[in-house]
């Protein structure tokens, strides 16, 4: 049997890779967010609160503030990174001039 009756399209190489990039980052931030979401706001934060910042426990301020700005880091690292991405696979949407749709 051929590769193609398989359901295996011999060109589809590069859609595996760019799949398994695109899930290689994802996993990284996910691990990030986790980590930041879980260790420090849960698991250290009687540590994190002995440090005062502005009259506020720093652990206090993470939970509140540092959340928000840690998942939108978050968002535009995915976006930017999966932009370049986009790119080196020529699957961007751009015109011919280059210029973004």
């Amino acid at each position: 049997m051929s590769e193609t009756t398989e359901g295996k399209d011999p060109d589809n190489g590069w859609r595996e890779e760019y799949w398994k990039r695109n899930l290689r980052l994802m996993a990284i931030l996910l691990a990030i967010w986790f980590t930041v979401s879980f260790v420090f706001w849960i698991l250290l934060v009687e540590q994190l609160n002995q440090i005062v910042i502005a009259g506020f426990p720093l652990g206090f301020w993470f939970a509140q503030q540092g959340s928000i700005y840690v998942f939108v880091v978050l968002i535009l690292v995915y976006a930017k990174r999966m932009d370049r991405l986009d790119i080196e696979f020529g699957v961007d949407e751009r015109d011919q001039n280059g210029d973004r749709l």
